[in-house]
């Protein structure tokens, strides 16, 4: 397979030959499972290892699927990453029960699928936390409703969809019948990456078969009493289709921590950056300052009040997260500083002996 396959562009090969490393090989990390990767350099699939300093780096800028690494082809046992390139884009969401921690989900992606099946999992509110975090990794993002043959009325959850979307298109598809599956077809060209990200029985197993054209990942039913998907994918991996595009499955996501800051609203929520403009105050907090757009918006019924309590919780989320961010910094911060002054301590006692 040749690199370009895979999605080795001209930026790609620019940073890989600044490293000047002769001896090391372009590679793409095509799967991770548990901490396991698995990279592809052209010529198949074969395991690698990080070399430590990307583990102490931190979770963020450990390799991901979708990354492309500087590898140590070995002939006996797993192969070595040196180093990874700069990212294109980047989905990162906050890791569940972990203050400080982000989790890369899926790297140098162009395009970023957000599933939701309309056998229950529709949920406008979940879908406005994919959007702030997809429009923040850089990838293009693309809302596709699955399983229409599950609904009442397909059209009506497109357009609840569509209101909170902004930009991005919304389509609605039944892969089993291959309904739709041809709006997805311009970001499937040669070269190009795609990520598939969504809860847990939203039907992403069910479309990464339909566009391979063969059984390749495990599906099974929502639960009846619930409407719950099962994990079916408990892995991420990067397959490469018959259109020589790249998709990267991604298992489902019970629980979505945002990750970024106040900054990344403006992308999930348009029209509120928009009537925000009108506000008397630059810094206006749309909370109780005279001459509000945004509260006479509300007031009008032009703005929906769950939209914009959806925007007011969000936001609270990211504050939060960018004080600890702060925080974390400062503390470690502090950790290196004690660390210097002590081995100088120790340095000067061994000189005075």
């Amino acid at each position: 397979m040749e690199l370009i396959d895979l999605g080795y562009g001209p930026d790609f090969r620019q940073s890989f030959t600044a490293l000047e490393r002769p001896d090391l090989c372009p590679a793409r990390v095509v799967r991770e499972d548990r901490g396991q990767l698995q990279v592809d350099d052209g010529a198949g699939p074969r395991r690698a290892e990080p070399l430590g300093r990307l583990r102490l780096d931190g979770q963020l800028a450990a390799p991901a699927v979708g990354d492309w690494v500087a590898l140590a082809a070995m002939t006996n046992g797993p192969s070595i990453i040196h180093a990874v390139l700069p990212r294109r884009s980047a989905f990162i969401r906050g890791r569940a029960g972990r203050r400080d921690s982000g989790q890369c989900v899926a790297a140098n992606v162009d395009t970023l699928i957000i599933a939701m099946g309309l056998d229950g999992d529709e949920n406008v509110r979940r879908l406005e936390r994919y959007l702030v975090l997809a429009n923040r990794s850089g990838a293009s993002p693309v809302v596709v409703l699955t399983k229409a043959d599950r609904s009442d009325d397909p059209e009506a959850a497109r357009l609840r969809a569509a209101a909170v979307a902004g930009d991005a298109p919304v389509h609605v598809i039944c892969a089993p019948r291959d309904e739709g599956i041809d709006a997805l077809r311009p970001h499937l060209g040669r070269g190009q990456t795609v990520a598939l990200v969504g809860s847990s029985g939203a039907g992403k197993s069910t479309l990464v078969n339909h566009l391979l054209g063969e059984q390749r990942m495990a599906t099974a039913a929502v639960r009846d009493s619930d409407d719950r998907g099962r994990h079916t994918t408990r892995h991420r991996q990067l397959f490469m289709l018959p259109g020589a595009a790249a998709l990267i499955d991604t298992p489902g996501m019970r629980e979505l921590q945002m990750w970024g800051d106040e900054d990344d609203l403006r992308g999930g929520f348009p029209e509120i950056e928009a009537l925000a403009q009108g506000c008397r105050f630059g810094d206006c907090q749309h909370d109780r300052e005279p001459s509000c757009a945004v509260r006479a918006a509300l007031d009008s019924g032009e703005l929906g009040a769950a939209r914009f309590a959806s925007f007011v919780k969000l936001r609270a989320e990211l504050r939060l997260h960018a004080e600890r961010q702060s925080a974390s910094a400062e503390h470690l911060s502090r950790r290196r500083g004690r660390r210097g002054s002590k081995i100088i301590r120790q340095a000067k006692r061994l000189k005075s002996r």
